[in-house]
């Protein structure tokens, strides 16, 4: 996919978008739902715009999964059960993404981005209510298998709101502590990203020389939106979030129609 050309508008639309993505990815997660639709708008074909949004969202994934190990916040028997189970999800996902047709993930994608957005905000409050009852170890390893592979399916074939869709099973299904299910969701959705860009790339969709330099703004903004978030400022990010979800969805609804 490098002999489609990259311009200079398409580089200033993507670029400030996936960093701002990466910023509240974060400060508060979600960012995935401001890059991906970011790529649409640049024009990229559909199947493009997803294989190189899992380029430049990998390496930010790849950031906060280091962080939370290093912090200990993983169980090791689920994250091992729960990477088996993403990778063999997410490539069943990516392959029914390329067997669909360019128009129909983009019919897809206009009711199913504020669906999505709906789950990730109203999984910010979590905190309040996470982790209250144990669970035998049976039953947190069979939901860490079923949630990974079929949310897997979902990373593959689209992508945006995975980790918080881990995040609330992990917790109302498993009852796992929310930092916990945090740490386990971001090592399961770092697999389901490696397969599914892993597909896309022996595939040739990925658009290098655009998603290299998203990729560096992606790292860009999830270092400052950590920071951000260490000092507390990530309450505020849900406002930003409304708007620019808001700005994009009426965007490309007017796009598809006209």
């Amino acid at each position: 996919m490098d002999n489609m050309e990259v311009t200079l508008q398409m580089l200033l639309i993507v670029c400030p978008m996936v960093f701002l993505a990466g910023f509240i990815d974060a400060a508060a997660g979600g960012g995935g739902l401001i890059s991906l639709p970011a790529y649409f708008l640049a024009g990229l074909p559909a199947h493009t715009a997803i294989a190189t949004n899992k380029l430049s969202s990998s390496l930010g994934t790849v950031a906060a999964a280091l962080r939370f190990y290093r912090n200990r916040l993983m169980q090791k028997d689920v994250v091992i059960l729960g990477i088996v189970c993403a990778l063999s999800g997410s490539a069943i996902g990516s392959n029914l993404s390329l067997m669909a047709s360019e128009n129909l993930i983009q019919l897809i994608m206009i009711p199913l981005l504020p669906f999505v957005a709906y789950y990730v905000l109203r999984g910010k409050g979590l905190k309040e209510h996470a982790g209250e009852h144990e669970v035998s170890r049976r039953r947190v390893l069979t939901v860490t298998a079923l949630s990974a592979f079929v949310v897997g399916i979902y990373d593959g074939f689209y992508g945006p709101g995975t980790g918080t869709f881990l995040i609330l099973l992990f917790t109302s299904l498993a009852h796992m502590d929310v930092r916990m299910a945090s740490g386990n969701a971001k090592m399961l959705n770092l697999a389901s990203n490696v397969m599914s860009l892993t597909v896309f790339l022996l595939n040739g969709k990925v658009l290098f020389a655009l998603g290299i330099p998203a990729a560096l703004c992606s790292i860009a903004g999830n270092y400052l939106g950590a920071l951000y978030a260490i000092r507390g400022g990530s309450k505020k990010i849900r406002s930003v979030m409304f708007l620019v979800l808001g700005l994009l969805f009426v965007k490309m609804l007017y796009e598809l129609l006209f």
